[in-house]
């Protein structure tokens, strides 16, 4: 190993056996072209192929190579999670391990980090991916997390990704919420850019990705932007909803009592009152238990610096 590591390149990993060992000798070239003092660090989420053993042996011939064994499959936010915790690198890389990220874009989001940004995103702009099932979603989630964050970039799904190494040790992750760093960033007062990479199509194995993490990921989205705009503001949050609430309240309120006054019709036999105030505080319990629960999670873990993810063993040079 060098004794200057000046990029770690993070690759989380899951059953990708068929692509891992061409992954590296293409990312090695690169590398070593460019003559970029480098570790690569790869993160193996539980894979139930022969992934750990290639791995294990790419480590044996290159000390170059860091590799980490999750004990069970934890996910690519914990991937990543462990990959900025291990790098040693001031500068830090995420690509894919299924040889559709394109390492010669590397040098390119090295050149943009040089000039002075904290992060730079890729761009697949001419993406190999199916449309109905993979683009047109994309492209959709993609304006929404742009308008919702006010962090507008054409593709934040492209994992192909740069990062100062003092920007990852401010990230705390959880869930889904890889893909949306650059908005976390921005919070920070990170200068964000966005380069266009390539895209290559998958030629060995299955896409781990499908429609069932869109919901997760509007979640993780709205929980982003709680804590982007009102994690030290809550009550400008709890509070519009409290005044809806009580504004409402009061109107049903002053209906009924002139519906008595002016009408006689009596109020005790009537649904509509228990209904809307049952309505308004289920609804105002269950937004507000949500994203306090949001801050409790983050409190449990922070406060008793517990990982999301757990190291079954590490294969480093020293």
């Amino acid at each position: 190993m060098e004794k200057s590591i000046n990029v770690s390149v993070v690759i989380p990993l899951y059953n990708e056996e068929g692509n891992v060992v061409e992954l590296y000798r293409e990312l090695k070239g690169v590398l070593n072209r460019e003559k970029i003092s480098h570790e690569i660090l790869l993160i193996n989420d539980g894979s139930s192929d022969r992934t750990t053993q290639l791995i294990s042996e790419l480590h044996s011939q290159d000390p170059c190579v860091t590799v980490i064994n999750f004990r069970r499959n934890f996910g690519q936010t914990a991937a990543m999670s462990a990959g900025f915790d291990y790098a040693r690198g001031d500068v830090i890389v995420t690509m894919d391990g299924d040889l559709q990220n394109d390492p010669a874009d590397i040098p390119v989001l090295l050149a943009k980090i040089a000039e002075g940004n904290d992060v730079v995103t890729g761009w697949r702009f001419a993406r190999k991916d199916p449309f109905i099932s993979r683009k047109f979603p994309s492209m959709i989630a993609n304006k929404i997390i742009s308008f919702i964050t006010g962090v507008h970039l054409h593709d934040y799904g492209c994992t192909l990704k740069a990062f100062k190494k003092e920007i990852t040790q401010h990230i705390k992750l959880y869930g889904e919420m890889h893909r949306f760093i650059p908005a976390i960033a921005s919070g920070m007062g990170a200068c964000i850019a966005e380069v266009k990479v390539n895209h290559r199509a998958r030629k060995y194995g299955a896409s781990k990705y499908g429609i069932s993490r869109t919901v997760r990921v509007i979640l993780d989205l709205v929980t982003v932007k709680f804590l982007l705009s009102y994690s030290n503001r809550p009550l400008h949050v709890f509070g519009l909803i409290g005044m809806i609430s009580s504004s409402l309240g009061f109107f049903l309120l002053m209906l009924l009592g002139f519906q008595r006054q002016c009408y006689g019709i009596p109020m005790g036999d009537r649904p509509m009152l228990m209904m809307a105030v049952l309505l308004i505080f289920i609804g105002v319990q269950f937004v507000t238990i949500g994203l306090i629960s949001e801050i409790q999670v983050r409190t449990y873990h922070e406060s008793q610096s517990k990982p999301i993810y757990y190291v079954k063993n590490i294969l480093r040079e020293e």
